[in-house]
């Protein structure tokens, strides 16, 4: 499930959560509840809607993790950019995009 989707986003999942406050976790919360998500998932023993609650989780913490890791990436261009004194896009001509 991405971000924002529609009917579900706001559902409120195994640990209580509902997506609006799994998007307020750090990094290494969203990481390490991610973790424990899918050793639930493969451990199996679940029901089917138990397994699909915790699938849901697993999709809103992954987004999570994707976007603080963009935003991280994109402050770390801005700062690189600024080093290099460009005013463009963020690339002096014949430098690479970027090193990540």
């Amino acid at each position: 499930m991405a971000k924002g989707d529609g009917a579900k986003a706001g559902r409120t999942g195994e640990s209580g959560e509902t997506g609006e406050q799994a998007e307020a976790l750090s990094y290494e919360q969203a990481r390490d509840e991610l973790a424990s998500v899918v050793k639930r998932l493969e451990a199996g023993g679940l029901t089917l809607e138990q397994s699909l609650e915790l699938w849901e989780r697993g999709e809103r913490l992954a987004a999570v993790c994707g976007g603080l890791l963009d935003g991280a990436r994109a402050r770390l261009t801005a700062v690189m950019a600024e080093r290099s004194g460009d005013t463009g896009d963020g690339r002096e001509s014949g430098e690479p995009e970027a090193p990540f």
